[in-house]
């Protein structure tokens, strides 16, 4: 479902768009993807907070030659086929509680076609489309195509195992070694910059070793399911051209409806693409080039990279049989559960472990032991003692937490949360309010309403991590009440 931006107010002037890969409608999303929405989510959660104008873009890539075989080896039109996927999709972003967002599909004609056609044409119009025939290795499984370079075994670099196969056709290219110079220039000024900075050396690594143009489209007979190459009824766009594009048409480009793309792209200087570390190189050279030859480069683009999870120590194979579910986890567990566990315990930047037996230790000490416990604690004495609820609480400055959000290092930004939780514990058992009431009310009051102080804090700070359980925290602060169940009840 489609909701709209929120619109801009005078206390909304800094704009702020945010983008997630687009999931490949060829089968249900995995858990990388869940991963990659809850840190968009925990994000554009945190930027609302903070009186910013967001733009929150997810959606499908649902073009390709490996979508139409899926679909046709299950039986099904390829349009019902991606239509069931999209749905799933759709679902897990329910299912994580995902705040107000925009969802693109590439299968939509009226409102991703246009645009992606526009783009193909701006390029063209800049001199930077030819056609060729060509001869290269071509990986299925994600649809790339590779040089002689790095190939051992005939197997795709990218995903080992995986067999190569020669594709032979003509193609549109496009020029990307032109852009070789500026994209070199822009990584290097930050123009074009990469989170986090060790991501930024791979690519000019890979700029240094020398950019080669790259295969623009497919021969209608080999990929039929994709979007038709403006003036050339033999060629469909390939991958760049239709997929990337999200990023643009989803905002009104090549519409007449293009408020938005001006608005977030053109006149914005906050712009990032949330992506896992295996699409770097097409996200921070294929499609600023694109972007260039086309006359739309935003100033400023950032391109946030996260890592993958493995379980157990292990890289997810269906051979292995370690493949996890996001749905099947949540409903397990609880969307609050399964947000703190990849929040906190996964690091934003580099690959992170999934371990069951580490998931329910960790909510058992720092849920069920640590947050649910204080927060029984502290109310109990509130609603026995107070009498009403503590007035209002202000705005607290918290300048490690922001520092750590505004570096999109969402696991430093949860450690600082539990440290703010374990000095509240300690606070309470030196203090021993619950004791201190008995001998001299006046200061066991001041130090209750003290703690129920320093609980709220904590409950705006979890506000973009754990909003159910920020919400259920406040109300209870606001009506003086301790909770008639435990928040986290301990998992065996």
């Amino acid at each position: 479902m489609l909701i709209r931006t929120r619109p801009a107010s005078n206390g909304m002037k800094e704009k702020f768009y945010l983008t997630t890969s687009i999931v490949y409608t060829n089968a249900a999303p995995h858990i990388g993807f869940a991963y990659e929405l809850l840190i968009a989510d925990i994000i554009v959660r945190y930027k609302r907070l903070q009186g910013i104008n967001t733009h929150f873009l997810t959606g499908t890539d649902e073009h390709g030659t490996k979508i139409a075989k899926a679909a046709e080896a299950k039986g099904v039109n390829t349009q019902k086929f991606v239509d069931e996927n999209t749905t799933k999709v759709k679902a897990l972003v329910k299912a994580l509680g995902v705040d107000e967002h925009d969802f693109i599909r590439t299968s939509d004609r009226k409102r991703h076609w246009l645009g992606a056609q526009k783009l193909w044409q701006k390029i063209e119009k800049s001199g930077d489309l030819y056609k060729k025939k060509y001869k290269g290795l071509y990986c299925e499984g994600h649809e790339v195509f590779h040089t002689d370079n790095g190939i051992v075994n005939g197997e795709c670099p990218d995903y080992p195992g995986r067999k190569l196969g020669i594709i032979e056709e003509e193609n549109y290219f496009f020029r990307l070694s032109k852009y070789t110079g500026e994209l070199k220039k822009k990584l290097e000024s930050g123009e074009i910059k990469i989170t986090p900075e060790s991501r930024k050396a791979e690519m000019i690594s890979v700029i240094n070793e020398g950019l080669e143009d790259v295969s623009f489209s497919r021969n209608v007979k080999s990929n039929p399911w994709g979007i038709p190459v403006p003036n050339d009824p033999t060629q469909t766009m390939y991958v760049w051209c239709d997929a990337l594009s999200n990023y643009i048409t989803a905002l009104g480009y090549g519409t007449s409806d293009d408020l938005n793309f001006k608005k977030f792209w053109l006149e914005n200087k906050n712009i990032v693409h949330l992506i896992g570390k295996d699409i770097l190189r097409f996200h921070a050279l294929i499609w600023p080039a694109m972007l260039m030859s086309a006359g739309i480069m935003p100033e400023k683009l950032e391109i946030l990279v996260h890592g993958f999870i493995t379980v157990d120590g292990k890289k997810m194979s269906k051979s292995l049989g370690n493949v996890i579910d996001p749905m099947a986890l949540i409903e397990k567990y609880n969307r609050e559960a399964f947000r703190y566990y990849f929040a906190r315990e996964i690091s934003p930047f580099e690959d992170g472990d999934f371990n069951e037996k580490k998931f329910i230790e960790s909510y058992n000490a720092n849920l069920a032991n640590g947050l649910g416990n204080l927060l029984s604690r502290i109310m109990k004495m509130a609603e026995d003692n107070l009498g009403e609820p503590v007035p209002g609480f202000g705005k607290r400055k918290s300048p490690i937490f922001h520092s750590a959000m505004k570096g999109f290092n969402i696991q430093s930004a949860m450690d600082h949360i539990w440290k703010h939780i374990s000095e509240l514990d300690e606070f309470i058992q030196k203090e021993k309010p619950f004791k201190i009431i008995k001998e001299n009310k006046v200061k066991g009051i001041e130090i209750i309403k003290k703690s129920v102080s320093e609980l709220f804090h904590v409950a705006e700070l979890l506000g973009p991590f754990l909003p159910d359980t920020s919400r259920v925290i406040q109300d209870l602060i606001r009506k003086n009440k301790m909770p008639a169940k435990p928040l986290f009840p301990r998992r065996d």
